[in-house]
Protein backbone atom coordinates (compact mmCIF):
# COMPACT_ATOMS: atom_id res chain seq x y z
CA UNK A 1 0.00 0.00 0.00
CA UNK A 2 2.83 2.71 0.86
CA UNK A 3 4.63 1.71 -2.56
CA UNK A 4 1.62 2.57 -4.45
CA UNK A 5 0.80 5.69 -2.19
CA UNK A 6 4.23 6.74 -3.28
CA UNK A 7 4.01 6.00 -6.80
CA UNK A 8 0.50 8.03 -6.90
CA UNK A 9 2.67 10.85 -4.93
CA UNK A 10 5.07 10.86 -8.58
CA UNK A 11 2.70 10.64 -10.79
CA UNK A 12 0.89 13.68 -9.11
CA UNK A 13 4.15 15.20 -8.86
CA UNK A 14 4.63 14.66 -13.20
CA UNK A 15 0.97 16.05 -13.52
CA UNK A 16 1.44 19.21 -11.40
CA UNK A 17 4.31 19.96 -13.58
CA UNK A 18 6.69 20.10 -11.08
CA UNK A 19 10.46 19.77 -12.06
CA UNK A 20 13.59 19.24 -9.85
CA UNK A 21 16.23 22.35 -10.53
CA UNK A 22 18.54 21.66 -13.06
CA UNK A 23 21.87 23.31 -14.79
CA UNK A 24 19.06 24.55 -17.46
CA UNK A 25 18.56 27.40 -14.56
CA UNK A 26 22.01 29.19 -15.17
CA UNK A 27 21.27 29.42 -18.91
CA UNK A 28 18.02 31.19 -19.37
CA UNK A 29 17.38 32.50 -21.88
CA UNK A 30 18.27 35.74 -23.76
CA UNK A 31 16.40 38.96 -23.60
CA UNK A 32 18.42 41.75 -25.47
CA UNK A 33 21.17 41.37 -27.88
CA UNK A 34 21.36 37.45 -28.67
CA UNK A 35 23.28 35.76 -30.75
CA UNK A 36 26.00 38.75 -29.95
CA UNK A 37 28.68 39.43 -27.47
CA UNK A 38 26.63 41.95 -25.33
CA UNK A 39 23.94 39.26 -24.82
CA UNK A 40 21.83 40.02 -21.91
CA UNK A 41 19.51 36.87 -20.05
CA UNK A 42 18.81 36.93 -16.79
CA UNK A 43 21.86 35.72 -14.97
CA UNK A 44 23.82 39.01 -17.12
CA UNK A 45 20.91 41.13 -15.56
CA UNK A 46 21.43 40.20 -11.71
CA UNK A 47 25.41 40.34 -12.10
CA UNK A 48 24.63 44.12 -13.51
CA UNK A 49 22.35 44.93 -11.12
CA UNK A 50 24.45 43.73 -7.99
CA UNK A 51 27.51 45.65 -9.98
CA UNK A 52 25.40 48.97 -9.70
CA UNK A 53 24.29 48.37 -6.32
CA UNK A 54 27.55 47.73 -4.66
CA UNK A 55 28.86 51.28 -7.02
CA UNK A 56 25.83 53.10 -5.55
CA UNK A 57 26.41 51.60 -1.95
CA UNK A 58 29.86 53.01 -2.07
CA UNK A 59 29.34 55.85 -3.28
CA UNK A 60 26.90 57.14 -0.88
CA UNK A 61 29.05 55.86 2.18
CA UNK A 62 32.10 58.08 0.84
CA UNK A 63 29.81 60.83 0.10
CA UNK A 64 28.27 60.90 3.50
CA UNK A 65 30.99 60.25 5.67
CA UNK A 66 30.82 62.57 8.86
CA UNK A 67 33.20 63.29 11.51
CA UNK A 68 30.41 61.91 13.77
CA UNK A 69 29.39 58.17 12.29
CA UNK A 70 26.03 57.44 11.45
CA UNK A 71 24.73 53.50 11.68
CA UNK A 72 25.02 53.44 8.25
CA UNK A 73 28.54 55.44 8.06
CA UNK A 74 29.68 52.63 11.16
CA UNK A 75 28.62 49.51 8.96
CA UNK A 76 30.27 50.48 6.08
CA UNK A 77 33.58 51.48 8.18
CA UNK A 78 33.55 48.39 10.33
CA UNK A 79 33.22 46.30 6.67
CA UNK A 80 36.05 47.93 4.68
CA UNK A 81 38.28 47.45 8.01
CA UNK A 82 37.44 44.07 8.06
CA UNK A 83 38.63 43.59 4.03
CA UNK A 84 41.60 46.32 4.04
CA UNK A 85 43.12 45.26 7.77
CA UNK A 86 41.78 41.94 8.62
CA UNK A 87 42.36 40.14 5.02
CA UNK A 88 44.87 42.50 2.62
CA UNK A 89 47.47 43.87 5.60
CA UNK A 90 47.02 40.92 7.74
CA UNK A 91 48.24 38.78 4.93
CA UNK A 92 50.70 41.06 2.95
CA UNK A 93 51.56 44.15 5.27
CA UNK A 94 50.81 47.60 5.56
CA UNK A 95 52.85 49.14 2.64
CA UNK A 96 52.06 45.84 0.35
CA UNK A 97 48.74 46.02 0.96
CA UNK A 98 48.34 49.43 0.45
CA UNK A 99 49.55 48.80 -3.43
CA UNK A 100 47.24 46.48 -3.74
CA UNK A 101 43.83 47.66 -1.73
CA UNK A 102 41.45 48.74 -4.53
CA UNK A 103 41.86 45.64 -6.01
CA UNK A 104 40.92 43.42 -2.85
CA UNK A 105 38.15 45.87 -1.74
CA UNK A 106 36.99 45.50 -4.97
CA UNK A 107 36.70 41.70 -4.93
CA UNK A 108 35.14 41.00 -1.59
CA UNK A 109 32.26 43.51 -1.81
CA UNK A 110 31.77 42.39 -5.96
CA UNK A 111 31.56 38.66 -4.70
CA UNK A 112 29.71 39.60 -1.84
CA UNK A 113 26.94 41.40 -3.57
CA UNK A 114 27.01 38.75 -6.78
CA UNK A 115 26.90 36.32 -3.88
CA UNK A 116 23.75 37.54 -2.25
CA UNK A 117 21.61 37.52 -5.11
CA UNK A 118 20.92 34.34 -4.60
CA UNK A 119 19.61 34.77 -1.69
CA UNK A 120 17.26 37.91 -2.49
CA UNK A 121 13.59 37.45 -3.95
CA UNK A 122 12.70 37.66 -7.23
CA UNK A 123 16.47 37.30 -8.58
CA UNK A 124 17.14 33.91 -6.66
CA UNK A 125 20.24 33.74 -8.78
CA UNK A 126 24.07 34.03 -7.94
CA UNK A 127 26.24 35.92 -10.38
CA UNK A 128 28.90 33.64 -9.63
CA UNK A 129 26.72 30.96 -10.35
CA UNK A 130 28.19 30.73 -14.15
CA UNK A 131 31.52 29.73 -14.38
CA UNK A 132 32.20 32.72 -16.87
CA UNK A 133 32.36 35.86 -13.85
CA UNK A 134 34.49 33.18 -11.38
CA UNK A 135 37.16 32.66 -14.59
CA UNK A 136 37.26 36.49 -15.10
CA UNK A 137 38.00 37.20 -11.49
CA UNK A 138 40.60 34.61 -11.63
CA UNK A 139 42.41 35.95 -14.67
CA UNK A 140 42.07 39.40 -12.62
CA UNK A 141 43.85 38.30 -9.70
CA UNK A 142 46.34 35.47 -12.21
CA UNK A 143 47.32 38.82 -14.24
CA UNK A 144 48.10 40.25 -10.95
CA UNK A 145 50.53 38.47 -9.20
CA UNK A 146 52.17 37.26 -11.84
CA UNK A 147 53.33 40.74 -13.34
CA UNK A 148 53.49 41.79 -9.64
CA UNK A 149 56.20 38.95 -8.89
CA UNK A 150 57.82 39.77 -12.26
CA UNK A 151 58.09 43.37 -11.45
CA UNK A 152 59.56 42.46 -8.56
CA UNK A 153 62.03 40.22 -9.39
CA UNK A 154 62.53 40.13 -13.18
CA UNK A 155 60.87 37.72 -15.14
CA UNK A 156 64.31 35.17 -14.71
CA UNK A 157 64.36 35.87 -10.78
CA UNK A 158 60.48 35.10 -10.68
CA UNK A 159 60.25 32.17 -12.75
CA UNK A 160 63.92 30.52 -10.33
CA UNK A 161 61.99 31.72 -6.91
CA UNK A 162 58.85 29.99 -8.01
CA UNK A 163 60.12 26.79 -9.90
CA UNK A 164 63.03 25.86 -7.74
CA UNK A 165 63.01 24.67 -4.33
CA UNK A 166 65.73 25.96 -2.25
CA UNK A 167 67.77 22.89 -0.73
CA UNK A 168 66.99 20.10 -2.81
CA UNK A 169 69.41 18.29 -4.54
CA UNK A 170 69.89 18.86 -7.80
CA UNK A 171 68.36 15.51 -9.23
CA UNK A 172 65.24 15.88 -7.51
CA UNK A 173 64.48 19.63 -9.71
CA UNK A 174 63.93 17.09 -12.73
CA UNK A 175 60.54 16.02 -10.82
CA UNK A 176 59.80 19.12 -8.97
CA UNK A 177 60.10 21.81 -11.34
CA UNK A 178 57.00 20.25 -13.11
CA UNK A 179 55.06 19.77 -10.16
CA UNK A 180 55.80 23.79 -9.12
CA UNK A 181 54.54 24.98 -12.57
CA UNK A 182 51.37 23.21 -12.38
CA UNK A 183 50.88 24.13 -9.30
CA UNK A 184 51.89 28.02 -9.59
CA UNK A 185 50.33 27.97 -12.96
CA UNK A 186 47.79 26.22 -13.23
CA UNK A 187 46.37 24.43 -10.27
CA UNK A 188 45.85 27.88 -8.08
CA UNK A 189 43.94 29.58 -10.31
CA UNK A 190 41.76 26.50 -11.55
CA UNK A 191 40.99 25.88 -8.00
CA UNK A 192 40.22 29.54 -7.26
CA UNK A 193 37.49 29.63 -9.75
CA UNK A 194 35.96 26.13 -9.15
CA UNK A 195 35.86 26.87 -5.47
CA UNK A 196 33.48 29.69 -5.78
CA UNK A 197 31.44 28.72 -8.98
CA UNK A 198 30.90 25.26 -7.62
CA UNK A 199 29.88 26.32 -3.66
CA UNK A 200 27.31 29.38 -5.23
CA UNK A 201 25.68 26.76 -8.00
CA UNK A 202 25.65 23.68 -5.31
CA UNK A 203 23.61 26.16 -2.96
CA UNK A 204 21.13 27.43 -5.58
CA UNK A 205 20.54 24.24 -6.37
CA UNK A 206 19.71 23.44 -2.93
CA UNK A 207 17.62 26.14 -1.98
CA UNK A 208 15.17 25.76 -5.54
CA UNK A 209 15.20 21.93 -4.47
CA UNK A 210 13.74 22.24 -0.87
CA UNK A 211 11.24 25.15 -1.92
CA UNK A 212 9.70 23.65 -4.53
CA UNK A 213 9.69 20.35 -3.04
CA UNK A 214 7.64 22.15 -0.11
CA UNK A 215 5.50 24.12 -3.05
CA UNK A 216 4.60 20.65 -4.27
CA UNK A 217 4.05 18.72 -0.95
CA UNK A 218 1.67 21.77 0.50
CA UNK A 219 -0.63 22.65 -2.67
CA UNK A 220 -0.30 19.06 -5.23
CA UNK A 221 0.35 16.76 -2.62
CA UNK A 222 -2.38 14.02 -1.73
CA UNK A 223 -2.74 11.27 0.50
CA UNK A 224 -1.29 12.98 3.77
CA UNK A 225 1.92 14.07 1.72
CA UNK A 226 1.23 17.45 2.63
CA UNK A 227 3.44 16.52 5.93
CA UNK A 228 6.61 16.62 4.66
CA UNK A 229 6.03 20.66 3.37
CA UNK A 230 7.61 21.07 6.89
CA UNK A 231 10.38 19.18 6.30
CA UNK A 232 11.46 20.42 3.08
CA UNK A 233 10.53 24.24 4.12
CA UNK A 234 12.80 23.49 7.49
CA UNK A 235 15.44 22.03 5.20
CA UNK A 236 14.97 25.01 3.00
CA UNK A 237 15.30 27.17 5.87
CA UNK A 238 18.29 25.69 7.31
CA UNK A 239 20.18 25.96 3.97
CA UNK A 240 19.24 29.56 3.69
CA UNK A 241 20.83 30.59 6.70
CA UNK A 242 23.27 28.17 5.70
CA UNK A 243 23.80 29.79 2.40
CA UNK A 244 23.91 33.69 4.23
CA UNK A 245 27.33 32.43 6.13
CA UNK A 246 28.78 30.99 2.27
CA UNK A 247 28.15 33.97 0.25
CA UNK A 248 30.00 36.06 2.63
CA UNK A 249 32.42 33.37 3.30
CA UNK A 250 33.23 32.54 -0.15
CA UNK A 251 33.69 36.38 -0.85
CA UNK A 252 36.21 36.16 2.19
CA UNK A 253 38.19 33.21 0.90
CA UNK A 254 38.68 34.70 -2.84
CA UNK A 255 39.87 38.13 -1.27
CA UNK A 256 42.34 36.14 1.12
CA UNK A 257 43.52 33.93 -1.68
CA UNK A 258 44.26 36.38 -3.82
CA UNK A 259 46.54 38.07 -0.86
CA UNK A 260 48.08 35.50 0.00
CA UNK A 261 48.88 34.11 -3.99
CA UNK A 262 50.21 38.31 -4.24
CA UNK A 263 52.22 38.36 -1.37
CA UNK A 264 53.73 34.99 -2.45
CA UNK A 265 54.65 35.74 -5.73
CA UNK A 266 56.76 39.36 -4.59
CA UNK A 267 57.87 37.58 -1.02
CA UNK A 268 61.70 36.89 -1.25
CA UNK A 269 60.61 34.17 0.61
CA UNK A 270 59.73 30.53 -1.60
Amino acid sequence: MGTLNAANTMIQAAESGYHAPSMAEFFPAAFLFEGTPFEMNRVMLIRVLATVAVVVLLAVWAKRMKLVPSRFQSAMELAMEFVTVGIAEDTMGKKRAKKFMPLIVAIFFGILFWNVTKLIPFLNMPGTGVIGLPIVLTLTVYVTYHWAGIAEKGLGGYLKDSLILPGVPWPMHILLIPIEFITKFVTQPFTLAIRLFANMMVGHLLLVLCFSATSFFLLDAANGFQFFSIVTFAGGFFVFILETLIVVLQAYIFALLSCVYINAAVSDEH
